[in-house]
């Protein structure tokens, strides 16, 4: 799923269109990718989208992701709510730091996918 995702935001990235749009799924791909490395860490599913929190649960489990995941999060909590919702989208689309942010979730995403898998990355 999350890979589906991060083709379509890769593909509109591309073309430079839905600016906020792939910011915002690009954020669902960030919890789904945290979520997955906290299941495979004995966390038990909850339902919540709260990047921030999410990210203080792979603090406390001690996850070696969190360095990658920190800056992710400190970039797109905000967004993930505040693109829903008009009067919000004052600033002019940043591609290539969404690009860049891309770019480090699908490595992390990788990782935590090779993890499940058994492998070790």
């Amino acid at each position: 799923m999350a890979n589906a995702d991060l083709e379509m935001i890769r593909s509109a990235a591309a073309q430079e269109v839905g600016f906020t749009a792939c910011r915002s799924k690009l954020a669902e791909v960030v919890e789904k990718t945290m979520k997955a490395e906290l299941i495979r860490l004995g966390w038990t599913l909850e339902r919540i989208h709260d990047l921030e929190r999410l990210l203080d649960e792979l603090v406390g489990r001690r996850s070696d992701l969190v360095p990658e995941l920190e800056t992710l999060c400190g970039l797109l909590a905000d967004a993930y709510f505040s693109d829903r919702y008009p009067g919000f989208d004052l600033d002019d689309p940043d591609w290539p730091l969404l690009n860049r942010q891309l770019e480090t979730i699908t490595k992390v995403l990788a990782t935590v996918q090779d993890r499940i898998k058994g492998k070790t990355r």
